[in-house]
């Protein structure tokens, strides 16, 4: 049985499955020889022209640049360099639209040209046979060849991978795609050239056979090459039957080979190589001339074009450039410009969009030429597109997956081997773009894939960290236990001990300790409880009676002022509502007026009851001298405030009868009260000094206190006589003016007020220091100095607040009766001689005691 090398030298021929004969319309473009597009006013060079990774930027803004000198660089094979295509000055590095279906833009470098086309230097490798095939793979891929066939493939990348690997070459010159003749035109024009690139492709990878296919639409081209091929090249021409799509890399290995290449596999996996025709005159412009890929051949067709044919356009000519060049007339109604060939083209968004190294063809056909869908219909199951599908795939259910995003689907029908030739859609009776819906359901596989590795790649480096981190852990604690280790072994040979482990124990032991010994109790609380004993066990003995006075008495005076101030809140109410109540009845005034009497005679025998307790305490003193001074100062303290208490009431009582009366006098003796007061605080204040000073003799005290009350009871006689003998002549004649007869009545009231509040103020003045005398010590009696000092001064604040708050409803009423103001005053007279009188006695049984 002959092998497959031996068959093909026989010329034996396969098929695929599927195809199609669509109109070629080659003979629009393939007449002309190529001609050179010229140098644009502008270039625009997207860095990536190719399937792989774009290279890093090595130029900046402003830089001027040669011919030929590299812009970008990059370290792996998959990465190819994008380089200069004339002399200028890049002015920008930008993003620009690009030549791709999406019409998204991408990162581009902007070159005017400076129109003088100057070259780099160029390295050249005319010696190629005597190279290392590396040196020449590498020399490839600086170069920046891609496969130039349509699918940009970096070449150095294809051909490493199969050295070793594949014992056929095949060169692809088919070129099956309708309207595109860029590789006709080149193997006619440059056949000899073609050829040095297929020997130095022969000398890299060393396969045992050579073939170019051809189909047999292109009989100039074939003649060409075969008058360039040698016997030793060990080359064979193979001419294929015309079939749409007999170009396509497993095609037409199965064609010429008849070998099926798996499903996503390329064609090294069956041990055959493939390149393009221009991809190997590329390699020949770039080993032996040192010329790096800078411009392609590209083809100008379709009615709209004026001069059509193949023109040699550098890369990054706008094409708006070679339509206005060429004479491009647009359709009216329907403009387009199609990138690629009728049935694998797109169509461009603008025409502002760069040539690129995967860019073979412009069509721009008018609308008769090739007409426009109308609209998608329903799929009508006729199984048209399966048949005509060169990879022997089912396009009706790989659309339906793909447009209902069933992503896993279209996988599992082999959506990857789809090769886009456009067959189906060509011979669709429902008219539905199935290439568009199976180029977006491969690019959004292909965009979850690289989530998906980058994903993986993500979670490697993650548990690569947590790894080494458990590394260094776990080195770090065997590096410290090491030298735990040997740091005991060195103590203990030396005899020594741990200092480490000495210094943990003492901390440890050192912490049970504190916890052993914590206190039941705190020790401030312990303290504080302490104290208190102490001091309750003192005052008990009497061991603190020298250093801390005795506050009892002073507790009991407290709350005899809180009483006092109940009651006379609760008498002020009473008066209050008397005098608001006499203002509108007589009968209410006389009723109040009794029961002012009545009040006055109950602080009379109250005074009179409290007498003999102040008497008591004064004998009592012998005992306690303290005690006693105590108690004589708060009965006489209280004696005067009742006192004082029972004449308001009674001027409240007389005044209620005149208002204008009541006023004045009511003003005058809130005058000689305030006089008063001042005084007795005066003499409170002298008296006490002697206080703090140490003890006087009890005789002379006893003398001052009988001559104080001498002068007491003098002077209150003297207020009765004047009390009684001048107003009476008044009181008998009804001629005289009743107003005078009340401002002498008020005067003698304040008289003998006056009079009872100076005799009481010398007797409390001579009686205390006699009584401080007995003391023991000076402090106490300033305290009860200071006592009486305070009660005095609120007793006859308390007199002028009564004074002033009653007569006031009364000095709105009308003036009465000048007789009834008579006798107003004569009652009045008599309750003052009668309260001379008390203080008459008062001052007597204090001098009997």
């Amino acid at each position: 049985m002959l092998s497959i090398i031996e068959q093909i030298k026989q010329g034996k021929l396969w098929d695929f499955h599927g195809g199609i004969h669509p109109a070629e319309n080659k003979d629009l473009s393939n007449k002309s020889p190529i001609v050179n597009a010229g140098i644009p006013q502008e270039l625009v060079l997207p860095l990536k022209q190719h399937i792989g990774s774009k290279g890093d930027i090595i130029v900046a803004v402003g830089d001027k640049v040669q011919k030929g000198q590299p812009l970008t660089q990059g370290d792996i094979a998959m990465c190819v360099p994008v380089h200069a295509p004339t002399s200028g000055t890049i002015t920008a590095i930008e993003q620009r639209t690009t030549a791709h279906p999406s019409g998204l833009s991408d990162l581009c470098i902007v070159i005017v040209p400076d129109q003088q086309d100057t070259w780099c230097d160029k390295t050249t490798y005319a010696d190629y046979e005597d190279r290392d095939p590396a040196e020449l793979i590498d020399a490839i891929r600086l170069n920046g060849i891609a496969g130039l066939g349509g699918a940009g493939f970096p070449t150095a990348r294809k051909l490493q991978g199969g050295l070793g690997n594949v014992d056929i070459l095949i060169i692809n010159a088919a070129e099956c795609e309708p309207y595109i003749t860029a590789d006709d035109r080149l193997m006619r024009d440059y056949a000899e050239e073609v050829i040095e690139g297929v020997r130095i492709l022969r000398h890299i990878i060393s396969p045992k056979l050579t073939i170019i296919g051809i189909e047999d639409n292109k009989p100039e081209a074939i003649k060409a090459l075969e008058q360039h091929v040698k016997e030793d090249d060990n080359i064979l021409i193979r001419v294929v039957p015309t079939k749409y799509p007999s170009g396509s890399s497993k095609q037409l290995v199965k064609i010429l080979t008849g070998r099926e290449v798996p499903s996503q596999s390329r064609s090294t996996s069956v041990g055959v190589i493939m390149q393009n025709v221009g991809t190997a005159f590329a390699i020949k412009r770039a080993i032996i001339d040192g010329e790096p890929l800078i411009e392609r051949v590209v083809t100008l067709t379709g009615e709209a074009f004026k001069e059509r044919g193949n023109v040699f356009a550098m890369l990054g000519t706008p094409i708006a450039y070679l339509l206005d060049k060429f004479g491009y007339k647009a359709d009216k109604k329907h403009p387009r410009v199609i990138i690629g060939g009728s049935l694998m083209g797109f169509t461009l968004p603008h025409s502002n969009v760069p040539i690129t190294k995967m860019t073979n063809c412009i069509l721009a056909p008018k609308r008769k030429e090739l007409p426009l869908h109308t609209y998608e219909m329903a799929c009508i199951r006729c199984s048209a597109c399966a048949d005509v599908c060169p990879s022997s795939l089912l396009p009706q259910q790989l659309q339906w997956y793909a447009k209902d995003q069933n992503y896993e689907k279209c996988e599992e029908y082999n959506l990857q081997d789809c090769i886009e030739c456009g067959a189906c859609a060509y011979v669709c009776p429902s008219e539905i773009p199935l290439v568009q819906y199976y180029r977006q359901a491969k690019a959004e596989i292909w965009a979850r894939s690289q989530d998906e590795i980058n994903a993986e790649r993500a979670r490697q480096r993650f548990e690569a960290k947590q790894a080494r981190i458990d590394r260094d852990k776990a080195e770090r604690e065997n590096r410290f236990k090491k030298a735990a280790e040997t740091r005991r072994e060195e103590m203990a040979k030396t005899g020594g001990d741990d200092a480490v482990a000495a210094a943990i124990a003492r901390v440890k032991a050192k912490q049970a300790a504190a916890q052993s010994e914590k206190p039941e109790v705190k020790p401030a609380v312990a303290a504080a409880i302490a104290a208190a004993k102490a001091k309750q066990a003192a005052s008990a003995q009497g061991a603190t009676s020298e250093t801390l006075p005795d506050n009892s008495e002073m507790a009991k005076l407290r709350e005899e002022r809180k009483r006092q101030a109940r009651e006379r809140k609760a008498e002020k109410e009473a008066v209050e509502s008397t005098v608001s109540a006499s203002s509108n009845d007589s009968k209410k005034d006389a009723v109040a007026a009794a029961i002012a009497r009545a009040k006055a005679k109950k602080a009379q025998q109250a005074s009179e009851q409290k007498a003999p307790v102040a008497d008591s305490v004064v004998e009592n003193a012998e005992v306690d001298p303290k005690k006693a001074a105590i108690a004589a100062v708060v009965a006489r303290a209280k004696a005067k405030k009742e006192t004082q208490q029972a004449q308001s009431e009674t001027t409240s009582e007389t005044e209620a009868v005149d208002p204008k009366k009541a006023a004045v006098a009511a003003a005058v003796a809130r005058a000689k009260a305030r006089k008063a007061a001042q005084q007795a605080d005066a003499q409170s204040e002298t008296t006490s000094e002697p206080a703090e000073t140490e003890a006087v003799d009890p005789k002379k005290a006893a003398v001052a206190a009988a001559v104080a009350r001498a002068k007491a009871r003098k002077a209150a006689q003297q207020a009765e006589t004047q009390s009684e003998t001048t107003p009476e002549p008044v009181a008998e004649t009804d001629d005289v003016d009743p107003k005078k007869a009340a401002v002498a009545a008020a005067v003698a009231r304040a008289k003998a007020r006056k009079a009872a509040q100076q005799a009481e103020a010398q007797s409390e003045t001579t009686s205390e220091p006699a009584a401080e005398t007995e003391a023991v010590d000076p402090k106490k009696a300033a305290v009860a100095a200071a006592v009486a000092r305070a009660k005095a001064r609120k007793a006859a604040q308390q007199a002028e607040v009564q004074s002033e708050v009653t007569p006031e409803p009364a000095a709105e009423t009308e003036a009465v009766d000048p007789k009834k103001a008579t006798v107003a005053a004569a009652i009045a007279r008599a309750k003052a001689r009668k309260a001379a009188q008390q203080a008459a006695k008062e001052q007597q049984n204090i001098e009997e005691d």
